[in-house]
């Protein structure tokens, strides 16, 4: 059952008709992300460091699979995605929209509701609107389907102008080629030419469901040719921390077999010997402490 009904049921225990019934407070959100570590928007939405948003564009997404799986979480991992640009990676901050089929007197609720918190009425504009610099636009359209559709190629323009990011849409979109010419990427279901039609946008920046995997406001998204993973902030610098570790051990095992030094045998299928242990604890102490630098950090 799709995480809007959730909310709903205990929204509707603690709030006002019309208040906040599709989104989250600030308070809210602050609870539903309590692990965050780093700062938040106005709204209470995890503002993960632009520093680290980079520093994840450079992994894949297997990489982050891992320790997410590792930590507990499951459900982070989406695909089944056709990539504007595949070999471009995506990465940025959350921004999460939910949509459902349309149905009349649900629309009144939600104009009015939009109405008083300044928002468009059009059901994909309530979305772009929000979105800020490094945002990626998350958007559960139900799948691919003529009229679940999340924009074309101006829409899209107003996409990256602001965030110059992209988005992940559970859905189609459509003016494909103009779209392409445009530098963001997305990662959608299929293009399909039919504009917005049947459907209702009614969570905006609340937990959803895209293809099988949960993504959170904030959540740091990253996708390359594999899928899309949803990394949440408080796991942002384990996976990075991770990251590193990987590519050091790689880089010091090819420097090995370049030089000879040690055989493939050494190195794969086995525990490292003694000496080599302790040759690899060496080479890994100075590069963290390179990279550190390089980085700025301490």
């Amino acid at each position: 059952m799709r995480m809007l009904l959730t909310l709903a049921l205990c929204g509707a225990l603690s709030l006002p008709a019309l208040g906040q019934v599709f989104s989250l407070t600030k308070e809210q959100m602050i609870e539903f992300t309590k692990h965050n570590p780093y700062e938040r928007f106005p709204d209470g939405r995890p503002k993960v460091p632009l520093n680290l948003i980079e520093r994840i564009a450079e992994l894949s997404v297997e990489e982050a699979w891992g320790v997410l799986r590792g930590k507990g979480y499951q459900k982070q991992y989406a695909d089944g995605f056709d990539i504007l640009k595949p070999g471009q990676r995506l990465v940025g901050r959350a921004v999460t929209a939910q949509y459902l089929p349309f149905r009349p007197d649900l629309e009144e609720v939600v104009d009015a509701d939009a109405e008083k918190k300044g928002l468009a009425k059009g059901n994909t504009q309530k979305v772009v609107d929000v979105l800020v610099r490094d945002d990626v636009a998350v958007v559960d359209l139900m799948g691919a389907a003529p009229g679940h559709n999340f924009g074309g190629d101006n829409l899209h323009s107003a996409i990256w102008g602001q965030t110059h990011r992209g988005a992940v849409v559970d859905g189609t979109i459509r003016d494909l080629q103009g779209t392409f010419d445009l530098p963001l990427n997305i990662f959608y279901k299929k293009a399909h030419p039919a504009a917005v039609e049947g459907v209702l946008m009614v969570g905006l920046n609340i937990p959803v469901e895209i293809s099988g995997a949960v993504a959170m406001p904030g959540d740091v998204v990253l996708g390359d040719r594999e899928g899309v993973i949803f990394i949440p902030p408080h796991l942002v610098e384990a996976v990075l921390e991770y990251a590193d570790g990987i590519h050091i051990k790689d880089e010091w095992t090819k420097a090995k077999l370049i030089t000879g030094q040690y055989r493939a045998s050494d190195l794969y299928g086995s525990k490292l010997s003694p000496e080599m242990q302790k040759d690899f604890d060496a080479f890994k102490a100075r590069r963290t402490k390179e990279m550190k630098a390089e980085r700025g950090e301490k």
